[in-house]
């Protein structure tokens, strides 16, 4: 399996040096159109490989994904969190009532007495 994973990734990172070496020309990004650009006082440009901006546009899209997902999942990390608690607040109740239930017993008869 270890080789297989090797394999997958350097295919991927041959595919992405191939994505990168066909799309090196050099464009203009402009944060607002140019429609806009009057209304704003300030418009930058920069000027960058195509690839970069094609890989930004990914890297950006899985972030914001990540984030959302993380968001959209609060309240199941909440539930799971107050599932935990509710657990442990049983374990504790349930060793107190096996201590009481054993109060003045031989150790030894209150362990075989659990087993059965």
């Amino acid at each position: 399996m270890r080789y297989i994973r090797y394999a997958s990734i350097a295919i991927f990172a041959i595919a992405l040096i191939l994505v990168a070496l066909a799309n090196r020309e050099v464009v203009t990004v402009q944060v607002l159109p140019t429609e806009l650009a009057h209304l704003a006082a300030l418009n930058p440009a920069y000027d960058m490989p195509l690839f970069l901006v094609m890989f930004g546009g990914v890297l950006a899209g899985l972030i914001i994904g990540f984030i959302w997902e993380w968001i959209r999942e609060a309240g199941e990390r909440a539930a799971a969190a107050r599932q935990a608690r509710e657990m442990e607040r049983l374990k504790a109740e349930v060793k107190r009532l096996k201590g009481e239930r054993h109060q003045g017993k031989d150790e030894v008869l209150a362990l075989l007495d659990e087993a059965s």
